[in-house]
């Protein structure tokens, strides 16, 4: 399917979503539907170079917010497109969007959807310029969307629970990835399909017996289109919780996974190096043999602790043995009112990207934040909640790099969001490791390394009166891949923006300055400024 086709179905998709949004919600006040057009004017400085560069931007987008008895559902979608004044640099389409809908069916069916369209780095040894406009290195455009149904119902004492989630990610070829000379080429992301299903049964403490216990079981599946590749994993496991105080209980686990992930070869041509296509993927020989690239079977285990002193905080750690090794996790929950939350989790997990991006989609609120910075791409990093029980999360893991190679992340988020009459804050930092499974096949020598991230991210915004208001946002990027001569990459900016309407006209000021370096190259700075007018019917 060509790049045009692609970017024509998942344009119609988000309009039909909006449609079906409006359609579905009109009649409810609860629910706010505002298309709209804009039109912008920016300058973009190069300050290493002292180049200008002129550009005009015509935008069309939708928003769409419901917080109905049943339906909790927001839509932010924008298409613009970038029109060069300089012949040099070329014209560019952007879009950026997110939807996360969920529809409460029966008291025990709930009905999620979500979709997400953002430009991100490609390669993470390659240019990290935050600042999404011109000829731009290392840059692709990443769509995905999921859907599913998650049951939660009781028989006597027993707590029930299932759910299935179904995801979809296409990725298009980036631009020139700049990476250092004599490096080696990571491989192109192209499509995937995830599938996820759970089954869950559990008695509370003190229901049947002094202890809870839980048994649960699961299927993943995840099938990539470069070289076939493909996750599969089963698991089963059984929990006790078992409680010392009115406010600390004692957990443990243990169960049995098997996962296996593999692939294809790619053909190879006479000196033997692998076969690629127009777009710079592998071409996948079919009649390899499959190679497994990782796999475990096996029992793992873990224990540790609960801490809830009121329904509000939520606290718990565990450790144990999983892939091989020491494994740790946890997470932290804190709603400190409606509108000040606070959440943090250590995580590690056999995954794939497809798989990551897909339930670090599902996890982003119903309520987010779409703040009017237009220069910096939106939905690739921190997506900040409206209220304090869902505060929001972050996908700048699941960007560190695109590679279709399943791997071991570990890492820890954490994400903060407050409201104070009129001031909101947001606050994101997280660090990640990464360690890639694969072959030997000749090409693609970078797997079985371990690359590694780290992001910090303030953002705040001020109502300065009914119809006008500032925001500002600062950030930093950290990314190491782990290859030899290869080096580490930064990436940081700052931007701020002040808005005022005039009715269904609003206007929005911003600039902003930003940097990136990397190992062999001096940082690289830039600036822009932009001007625009938006009008909401």
């Amino acid at each position: 399917m060509t790049r045009s086709i692609h970017r024509t179905l998942l344009c119609s998709a988000a309009i039909a979503a909006s449609c079906v949004a409006t359609a579905a919600f009109a009649q409810n006040r609860k629910v706010a539907v505002t298309p709209y057009i804009e039109v912008s004017q920016s300058v973009y400085a190069d300050l290493n170079r002292d180049d200008v560069l002129t550009y005009s931007t015509v935008a069309a987008g939708i928003d769409v917010a419901a917080n109905t008895a049943r339906t909790s559902a927001q839509i932010s979608y924008r298409y613009e497109r970038q029109i060069n004044w300089d012949k040099n640099v070329g014209d560019a389409d952007i879009q950026s969007g997110l939807a996360q809908i969920a529809v409460k069916a029966t008291p025990a069916l709930t009905l999620q959807a979500g979709a997400l369209t953002t430009r991100t780095r490609a390669d993470i040894r390659g240019a990290a310029s935050p600042a999404f406009v011109g000829n731009l290195d290392n840059i692709s455009q990443v769509y995905s969307v999921y859907g599913g149904p998650v049951l939660a119902t009781n028989s006597g004492p027993v707590a029930l629970g299932a759910s299935y989630q179904a995801g979809f990610t296409k990725v298009e070829t980036p631009s020139v990835t700049a990476v250092p000379a004599g490096q080696p080429r990571l491989d192109y992301y192209d499509t995937s399909f995830s599938q996820s299903a759970g089954l869950s049964a559990g008695v509370a403490p003190g229901a049947v017996a002094p202890i809870g216990v839980t048994a649960s079981a699961g299927y993943d599946r995840d099938e990539a289109g470069q070289l076939k590749q493909r996750y599969e994993g089963y698991r089963a496991r059984g929990d006790v919780l078992l409680p010392v105080s009115p406010y600390v209980a004692l957990a443990a686990g243990v169960g049995y996974e098997r996962i296996e992930t593999s692939q294809k070869s790619p053909e190879l041509d006479a000196a033997g190096q692998p076969v690629v296509d127009s777009n710079g993927r592998f071409v996948t020989n079919d009649a390899s043999p499959r190679q497994i690239t990782y796999r475990t079977d096996g029992v793992y285990y873990d224990a540790g602790v609960v801490w809830r002193p009121n329904r509000r905080v939520n606290v718990e750690a565990h450790v144990g043995k999983r892939y091989g090794t020491m494994s740790y996790t946890g997470a932290i929950s804190y709603q400190a009112s409606q509108s000040v939350g606070f959440a943090a989790r250590v995580y590690d997990q056999v995954t794939t990207f497809g798989q990551q991006l897909r339930t670090g989609l599902s996890n982003l609120p119903t309520s987010f934040i779409a703040a009017r910075d237009n220069f910096v791409q939106q939905y690739n990093g921190c997506v900040f909640g409206t209220s304090g029980s869902a505060p929001g999360g972050c996908l700048n893991d699941v960007f560190q790099s695109i590679s279709t190679a399943s791997y071991r992340a570990r890492g820890v988020d954490a994400i903060l969001t407050a409201t104070r009459g009129r001031t909101t804050f947001g606050a994101g930092a997280g660090y990640t490791n990464r360690r890639l499974y694969g072959d030997d096949t000749p090409g693609i020598t970078l797997y079985g390394i371990e690359d590694q991230s780290a992001y910090g991210q303030l953002f705040a915004s001020r109502q300065l009166s009914p119809v006008s208001q500032v925001d500002g946002n600062l950030f930093v990027n950290w990314y190491d891949s782990g290859l030899a001569g290869a080096g580490s990459v930064w990436s940081y900016g700052a931007s701020a923006n002040y808005g005022h309407a005039f009715g269904r006209l609003s206007t929005n000021a911003g600039v902003g300055v930003y940097s990136f370096k990397t190992t062999d190259v001096d940082a690289v700075w830039s600036a822009q400024a932009q001007l625009a007018a938006r009008y909401s019917f």
